[in-house]
């Protein structure tokens, strides 16, 4: 047992993080495979379902926490499966811009409308408050790995 309660705690809840990360993915990849989807594809149309404009690889990366290379193998899936567009990009030649086909925006929306099924179900165990909570908290530890891994990144 170690001598610090919250470094057990907060190990506790890393654990219980990446076991709901399971789950959800887990969950995912069974619900929007009838969309021929996965949930790492689903994850890069949602990133550019919810963007105000379209994104290269590394902003769709960045927006859901996967590498840019990550992003650009499910976004050139995507691609095949004619659910996003490349365009060329003004700023940067080397990264072009994705977005939504309509086909794209369909089927988002499809699995958006599996979600929100699965989200009904739980909201009636789990309230609004403990929900804001737990992303409070959820938010605050990444804000503080996020400024760490800078810390260690200037320092090399």
């Amino acid at each position: 047992m170690n001598a610090l309660p919250q470094i057990d705690a907060i190990s506790a809840l890393a654990l219980a993080v990446f076991r709901l990360n399971g789950a959800l993915l887990h969950w995912g990849d069974r619900r929007v495979a009838t969309l021929g989807l996965s949930s790492a594809r689903w994850q890069m149309l949602g990133a550019l379902a919810l963007a105000d404009s379209p994104l290269s690889a590394p902003q769709v990366g960045a927006a859901m926490g996967v590498s840019r290379q990550g992003a650009l193998k499910q976004l050139g899936v995507l691609q095949g499966l004619g659910l996003v567009q490349v365009d060329p990009n003004p700023a940067h030649r080397r990264s072009p811009l994705y977005c939504l086909t309509p086909h794209g925006r369909k089927c988002y929306e499809q699995a958006d409308a599996l979600w929100r099924d699965q989200v009904a179900q739980l909201a009636r165990q789990i309230s609004a408050t403990q929900a804001r909570q737990a992303t409070e908290v959820l938010q605050h530890i990444e804000h503080v790995l996020g400024s760490a891994t800078a810390d260690l990144e200037d320092a090399t």
